[in-house]
């Protein structure tokens, strides 16, 4: 659905915006009051016999969509995100085509590549390669009329090029996220300064590695001495991988008090790498980012400490909506945080029946 803005040249839709900000809010008024002019709904087609609407009822419906879930199909975290976007896909209608990357930055590059040949009208893509491997695609997907907006890892510099266009970011602000995990975790351990903390994460790579800087320097600035082992390859794809690392590092340093693994799927994997280097629930404070089935059993095990719950499903289902937004009504960028709570024993049994349904 490329150039649906009312006929409006894409460098011309400023000038049109409140008009199109006007006839969007009337528009999304009627279709979630179901208001129309009669009682024939001349305001929309009518829903089926059964009460479902068909593809073609939904407002989205004519726009194409790839979409970047992060990791393995079927993994941790990822799932969480796919879940979303397929709700979104369900609920307004779009053709969306899906990606996996095993989180390897290389191959988002060269997926956005695959993607942006096969022309769709908007692209729902994760960050973690970072500005200067993004924006040179980014613009050349502008180039080609085809929307873009960001998951989970911020673009600060596309966001600034391309906020007009339609260019949004979900998911959680990196650093500060990091640096209010470690604080979070200092407070609630009674850590002292010059304790350990072992951080597990990606500093190395661009964008990503925000949130690794802002959990070590947490740390840091609370005085805790920082062990830090870099996030190989294989344990991205696969979090029993790295089981040997983490006994490896607790064995060279029995006295860490505090262990951070800054990636979902590795945190869903506590307990199994607590126990293979013979820690009990309460040797060390253990906490991470992100919910699912096996985090919930970790915390209520007592393995895990805390999680801040950056709630992936939203990743998912909000960038899918920013990309119909655009295109059916030109609405802008939209920046939402997703990472605004901790999960931990004494709430985790709210969240537990939407964290097994890979909703939270």
């Amino acid at each position: 659905m490329k150039d649906i803005r009312l006929g409006i040249p894409r460098r011309a839709a400023g000038r049109a915006r409140v008009g199109l900000v006007a006839v969007a809010v009337v528009t999304l008024i009627a279709a979630c009051t179901g208001a129309d002019e009669d009682d024939e709904g001349e305001a929309g087609e009518s829903p089926a016999a059964d009460g479902t609407a068909s593809a073609g009822d939904k407002w989205c419906s004519d726009v194409s969509i790839a979409a970047f879930p992060g990791g393995g199909q079927g993994t941790p975290f990822t799932n969480n995100v796919y879940n979303g976007y397929r709700a979104a896909e369900e609920d307004l209608g779009p053709e969306v085509t899906y990606y996996f990357s095993d989180w390897n930055v290389e191959t988002m590059v060269a997926q956005f590549r695959e993607a942006l040949a096969l022309d769709p009208d908007g692209m729902s893509v994760m960050g973690h390669p970072g500005d200067a491997a993004m924006d040179p695609l980014i613009d050349e997907a502008y180039e080609a009329d085809t929307q873009v907006t960001v998951v989970n890892v911020e673009l600060p510099e596309a966001l600034a090029a391309h906020a007009a266009e339609g260019l949004g970011y979900v998911g959680a602000p990196n650093y500060a996220a990091g640096k209010r995990l470690a604080e979070e975790a200092v407070e609630r351990s009674g850590a002292q300064a010059g304790e350990k903390a072992f951080v597990w994460g990606l500093l190395a790579e661009a964008g990503r590695g925000e949130r690794t800087r802002g959990i070590v320097e947490g740390f840091e600035e609370a005085g805790l001495e920082v062990v830090y082992q870099e996030i190989d390859p294989a344990t991205n794809a696969d979090a029993q991988a790295g089981t040997p690392t983490f006994t490896g590092v607790i064995a060279a340093n029995p006295d860490v008090s505090i262990v951070v693994t800054d990636h979902g799927a590795l945190t869903s994997t506590a307990e199994t790498y607590a126990t293979a280097a013979g820690l009990a629930p309460g040797d060390v404070y253990f906490a991470g980012f992100d919910l699912g089935p096996a985090t919930v059993d970790a915390i209520k095990s007592g393995f895990l400490n805390l999680v801040i719950d950056q709630q992936p499903f939203l990743q998912g289902y909000l960038p899918i909506l920013q990309i119909c937004l655009t295109q059916v009504y030109g609405f802008s960028g939209l920046y939402v945080d997703t990472a605004g709570s901790f999960v931990d024993a004494d709430n985790v049994d709210f969240v537990e029946p939407l964290a097994r349904e890979e909703i939270r």
